[in-house]
């Protein structure tokens, strides 16, 4: 029997823990109603379920449970807000602005508004993957009428200042959105302490099901105006219709209600991890840490390696860890990261660079195992190099 690599990749997906998946379980047999068939008991308990998530997940971000839309995921969901608001606003402006080192699923729907007309303002970053403030306030048009700024960068962990961003559109009449897929659970979240109008959520990050997320809409000061992005039954308060997945939803909540009373041992314990991590590996020169060292996810190590090729790095790794070399949703691409290159990195630096998704199942024994084999790699790999080189 073959032994499994390490998984460090908790920011490509997570494992579902095994408490949500007992909370998930009664609703695929013995609860299995539709939560909409509200005329018997099956569609009782299945809507019970749906409504105890919606305030856990409303609570946890300082909403109300009529906020929350629930979707398939933080995809749809940042389509949902981009697209949905695009239309509704679209007498009032056409200008948006976003961040180059947005997921796809923010920066892919941008571009499709730029087909349709629409004018998009994709702002740089700092070294350390923060937006400049100022450039920011300078992007500001009469006609903005949506922001979007991911609250925790997938690759690189930096955590965005949402309070600063969400006063300055305040202040204009602009909406705020934000990709928190990667931030639910772990960072604390208020959308009314940060002036936040739409937020994006997904489960699968946080050690629920894939196949489910939520969209923040805010109901009221200001009241937030959406276009379905899919029709047919008016479902969602007719944001999003399509029969709600029971099983997933109930799984969202359990995740989420788990993070949020685990948030402040867990984030010490990954901060301990991470730094022990990093201390070993930074020991050899020419590894440079990606992104803002202290605004950052307390499980996210990325790091840029000189003098190795970036696609052996990743085979040479493989046997003891499962990590990646960017976002999981572009890993089939042949491009290198968007988001390392933003940094101002070139591309065969961005190529050769490792992200260490540190995760609630990790131990130190494991950190040190993949410490000393990453070591062992890159030096092997800058050994080869050398002898190539002078051969």
């Amino acid at each position: 029997m073959s032994i499994r690599p390490i998984y460090l990749d908790c920011h490509a997906t997570t494992p579902v823990d095994e408490r949500v998946v007992a909370a998930m379980l009664p609703y695929f047999t013995e609860h299995f109603g539709n939560p909409a068939s509200i005329s018997h008991v099956y569609g009782w308990e299945a809507e019970a379920a749906v409504k105890q998530t919606r305030e856990i997940l409303a609570a946890a971000i300082n909403a109300t449970p009529e906020e929350i839309v629930f979707t398939s995921g933080a995809t749809e969901a940042n389509n949902l807000a981009i697209k949905g608001v695009a239309e509704a606003y679209f007498k009032k402006g056409q200008h948006i602005i976003t961040v180059a080192t947005e997921h796809s699923a923010v920066l892919d729907p941008c571009n499709y508004l730029k087909t349709l007309g629409f004018d998009i303002t994709i702002l740089p970053v700092q070294k350390d993957g923060l937006i400049d403030l100022t450039q920011l306030e300078k992007a500001f048009r009469p006609e903005t009428i949506v922001v979007s700024v991911m609250a925790a960068n997938n690759e690189i962990g930096v955590l965005q200042p949402l309070a600063e961003i969400g006063e300055m559109c305040r202040d204009r009449q602009i909406l705020f959105h934000t990709d928190a897929a990667q931030a639910i659970g772990k960072i604390p979240l208020d959308v009314q302490e940060m002036k936040i109008d739409l937020m994006s959520l997904t489960a699968h990050k946080v050690y629920g099901p894939k196949g489910i997320g939520a969209l923040y809409v805010r109901r009221r000061n200001p009241r937030v105006q959406l276009a379905p992005q899919q029709h047919g039954g008016g479902h969602e308060r007719g944001m999003r219709s399509g029969t709600l997945y029971t099983p997933q939803i109930a799984g969202f909540g359990k995740a989420v209600e788990i993070a949020l009373a685990e948030q402040a041992t867990e984030t010490q314990r990954l901060t301990e991890l991470r730094q022990r991590l990093w201390e070993q590996l930074s020991q050899l020169e020419g590894v440079h840490l990606n992104g803002h060292p202290q605004a950052r996810l307390a499980g996210n190590l990325n790091i840029s390696i000189e003098g190795v090729d970036g696609a052996a790095l990743l085979l040479g790794l493989q046997p003891v860890m499962a990590v990646s070399s960017g976002s999981a949703c572009s890993s089939a691409t042949t491009a290198p990261s968007h988001v390392l290159t933003a940094l101002g990195h070139s591309q065969k630096l961005a190529y050769a660079s490792i992200r260490f998704g540190i995760g609630r199942f990790n131990t130190q024994e494991e950190i040190d195992i993949v410490a000393k084999h990453a070591i062992a790699t890159i030096q092997s790999l800058r050994n080869s190099a050398f002898v190539t080189l002078g051969s």
